[in-house]
């Protein structure tokens, strides 16, 4: 603590100034004084003119082990908080501080009471009297690595929210941003201030609540052991903007407090969404090419070809669609020469296959009676015989009711809302078109869907044409 002869601590520089009854109100200021300096995270000592050492604070106890009352009263640091060989250059430094304007920053080693050596950055001023005159001066000390790692936090901090390559946001305990830094505004699709105190829900369309979920559990928990993967939706002038964040999170706490207080949620990301997206396409195509190779082994062990085409249709629908049909021309193929460019024949289709509407199970064969589907002219399964070129057909965001008509009007499963249809070949003729069916609860169909739905199309009209040969025979 800071010490004097008398109360433990000086109101005034200079040892030697006689005491004074300062009644109450003086013992007190005295006491707030002692107090305000031991409570110091940086170790203090003050130096009257002469240099004699007027206040030693508890933090230089700490630093070098003297106690106030070694250290109070002394002329100068040689010799025991000094190297007697160095006393007076590091002397002329500090007391150097009463003749400039400011403070003045030096590094010093300085000696322990057990003999050890500690290197300490320093900042000493002047300490002006009532008259303005220099009457000493203060130094504040602390180790330099603790001063270095004090440095490199700010340093880290400033460099995260200026330059860093990830987005960085803190999020107070209300779960609003509090600070942005410029790569996570960017990623945002808005400015740095802008964003500031906005709640989540009307930054992100879709995610903020397994994001708000996310920040919670760290408020409450503390940081998970990993980084998480968070699909959400911008906002966006352009609309909303789908991205895939890995975040990580660290729970912030006050390190003035004896109890540890979160302050919010430190949350850093990177956009991931492209490596995700190849990542996602690459699973995807591996599970076709292994469906494909199992649907070629089962079918191969088939003795009637059309049982091997509805094999094929079988291990399609896995992960791909909810329905599927196939449709025969009727009289069996249509070559190319046949007028279907033109429009000059009106082509029939006669379901031959389809996966059943109620309980999931493996398609069926239909078709025994040869009735025509009654498709009205411009249906996607036409156009698609017509144009010999898979079409994709779908009605979008339509309320129920307009869905399930729009269905039931194309001969579909009423859950229907995004439709695939993929045109049989084989030999050079068009044997008539795979449907492809899903529900509200997928995604429409995309152009690798279309390449999927072609090469098992390619199978389902192998089958069905060998079925054809083999009954001519």
């Amino acid at each position: 603590m800071s010490a004097s002869r008398r109360s433990g601590t000086t109101d005034a520089l200079g040892p030697d100034e006689p005491e004074r009854d300062d009644g109450p109100e003086g013992a007190g200021g005295s006491d707030l004084l002692a107090a305000l300096l031991d409570g110091m995270d940086a170790a203090l000592c003050a130096f009257d003119a002469d240099g004699v050492l007027t206040h030693w604070n508890r933090e230089a106890e700490r630093i070098l082990g003297w106690t106030a009352a070694e250290a109070v009263g002394r002329h100068g640091l040689a010799g025991w908080a000094v190297r007697t060989a160095d006393a007076e250059e590091v002397e002329a430094r500090l007391m150097s501080a009463m003749r400039a304007p400011g403070r003045q920053v030096n590094e010093f080693a300085l000696l322990t009471k057990d003999g050890g050596r500690v290197l300490v950055r320093t900042q000493s001023a002047a300490v002006r009297g009532p008259d303005g005159k220099p009457a000493g001066i203060y130094c504040a000390f602390s180790e330099v690595h603790a001063q270095i790692d004090l440095e490199r936090s700010i340093a880290l901090s400033e460099a995260l929210f200026e330059d860093a390559s990830w987005g960085v946001v803190l999020v107070d305990a209300d779960l609003r941003p509090a600070v942005v830094n410029s790569h996570a505004a960017r990623a945002l699709g808005t400015g740095r201030t802008s964003v500031l105190g906005r709640p989540l829900g009307e930054l992100l369309a879709q995610g903020v609540e397994e994001l708000e979920a996310a920040l919670t559990h760290v408020l409450a928990e503390g940081a998970p052991p990993a980084p998480a993967e968070i699909w959400v939706s911008v906002r966006t002038p352009e609309g909303n903007l789908r991205r895939c964040w890995r975040s990580g999170f660290l729970r912030l706490a006050s390190p003035l407090t004896e109890e540890p207080v979160p302050l919010g949620v430190g949350w850093l990301f990177q956009d991931v969404t492209e490596a995700k997206q190849i990542e996602q396409e690459a699973s995807l195509l591996r599970f076709r090419a292994q469906q494909l190779h199992r649907a070629a082994r089962a079918a191969a062990e088939c003795e009637d070809p059309r049982d091997a085409a509805t094999v094929h249709l079988d291990f399609a629908l896995a992960g791909f669609a909810d329905h599927a049909l196939v449709d025969r021309v009727a009289g069996g193929s249509l070559d190319d020469g046949d007028g279907l460019r033109s429009g000059t024949t009106a082509v029939r289709l006669i379901r031959v296959a389809a996966t059943p509407t109620g309980a999931p199970g493996p398609s069926l064969l239909t078709g025994a009676a040869g009735l025509p589907v009654r498709y009205a002219e411009g249906h996607p399964a036409l156009q698609c015989v017509e144009r010999i070129g898979s079409v994709r057909a779908g009605i979008g965001t339509a309320p129920p009711e307009q869905a399930r008509e729009w269905a039931r009007v194309r001969q579909w499963p009423t859950d229907a809302v995004h439709a695939l249809c993929a045109v049989l070949r084989s030999r050079g003729r068009t044997l008539g078109v795979v449907t492809f069916l899903r529900g509200a609860g997928r995604s429409q169909f995309e152009r690798s869907d279309s390449i999927y739905a072609e090469d098992v199309a390619v199978r389902i009209a192998a089958a069905l044409d060998l079925a054809e040969r083999i009954g001519e025979k």
